[in-house]
């Protein structure tokens, strides 16, 4: 079963500094692989004097890549990694931008520096944390529709798609651990003429 996460609605950014070098980090959400490069390709046209543009992005359950950037592998993309990964965050893209400050950190030192840069700034943000759900389709006569509809929109899990059809088909946001009760709810409902079928693993926000 897919483990609950923290997630970004908006961008955050900070700045830190280290022997005068200034690193500049700014998160953002990203859903896709896509949106991550997009938003680090805004960065880096908005620094384009920077030493370095550092990025690490944590996408779904598998995607994880950082970029050193120029810096000494092993740097400044995995430690940014690690810092979004040990705080929980998924579909989330960071880019620190670093301007030299004239005095070498080292290895250790650009570890702890971009590191605590993505911290810090996760420690400005409002996370929201998103939840395993199912996407579970909802079936009807167009008969019930009109009414199907407006209990389903009143009630806390969200509709995501209305398909038109032989039959009305509702997709709808139900949290993991609420499946059973929301099919017995929606045979209630429907006095048993409602086909219910639980499809994809998604996640929501709690």
């Amino acid at each position: 079963m897919p483990a609950p996460y923290l997630t970004l609605t908006s961008v955050v950014e900070h700045e830190t500094e280290a022997k005068r070098s200034r690193f500049i980090c700014a998160l953002a959400p990203a859903r896709s692989v896509e949106e991550a490069v997009a938003f680090i390709g805004e960065r880096r046209q908005k620094h384009p004097g920077a030493t370095h543009n550092c990025t690490a992005y944590v996408i779904g359950q598998r995607v994880q890549k950082g970029d050193d950037d120029g810096e000494p592998g092993g740097t400044a993309g995995t430690p940014m990694v690690q810092a979004l990964v040990g705080r929980g965050f998924s579909d989330v893209v960071a880019v620190v931008t670093r301007y030299f400050g004239g005095t070498l950190l080292g290895a250790g030192g650009l570890v702890r520096a971009y590191g605590s840069a993505v911290t810090e700034t996760l420690d400005r943000a409002e996370p929201v944390r998103m939840v395993p759900a199912r996407v579970v389709r909802v079936a009807v006569a167009h008969d019930q529709a009109g009414r199907v509809e407006n209990d389903l929109r009143a009630s806390r899990h969200p509709v995501r798609e209305v398909t038109y059809a032989g039959e009305v088909t509702f997709a709808v946001s139900v949290g993991e651990d609420e499946v059973a009760p929301f099919a017995d709810w929606v045979a209630t409902l429907t006095a048993g003429r409602a086909r219910v079928d639980v499809g994809e693993e998604i996640h929501v926000p709690a």
